[in-house]
């Protein structure tokens, strides 16, 4: 899906896992599903991620974007928007996920924005809206995470982007 470009993170999130030697910016992924997708995050903080995918490769039988891969994608932002509210202790665990298509897209890539909802100690809720390269809804889409503590055998943060 050529090459992972750098996101951008707010200095403050870089500092707090650098704080434990993790080098954010270079480990960080759509993780393994997302990146089969050819997802790509291109700004990441708590108050806003934004991602795109390309519609060829993740369309049904029709030739349309499959509704499950705008619901990767979006999964996938607001996971990771959990992520960085929680900080590096925790983790983001995907509990409820809604989405509702309201348009066809043939071709082009798709862009989603995350944002906050709700950002409490334990769980969190994006909003989710996905757009087509004209700048129409395509989906609309909220997710709701648990945020748990970081045990052994979790992986490295950047492998806690998804549920």
């Amino acid at each position: 899906m050529g090459e992972q470009q750098r996101v951008k993170f707010p200095q403050e999130i870089i500092d707090e896992y650098a704080a434990l030697g993790v080098d954010l910016p270079a480990l960080f992924s759509a993780g393994h599903l997302g990146t089969r997708m050819g997802v790509q995050i291109l700004e990441a903080s708590p108050e806003k991620v934004v991602g795109t995918m390309p519609v060829e490769g993740n369309t049904q039988p029709y030739g349309l974007l499959h509704g499950g891969a705008s619901a990767v994608l979006a999964e996938t932002l607001g996971s990771v928007g959990t992520m960085l509210h929680g900080g590096s202790s925790k983790i983001a665990v995907g509990v409820d996920l809604n989405c509702t298509h309201h348009r066809g897209v043939r071709s082009g890539l798709v862009t989603g924005v995350a944002t906050p909802v709700h950002r409490g100690r334990s769980t969190a809720t994006y909003e989710i809206v996905i757009s087509d390269e004209e700048g129409r809804r395509v989906c609309s889409a909220r997710l709701t995470c648990l945020l748990r503590d970081v045990r052994p055998g979790d992986g490295a943060p950047s492998e806690s982007t998804g549920s």
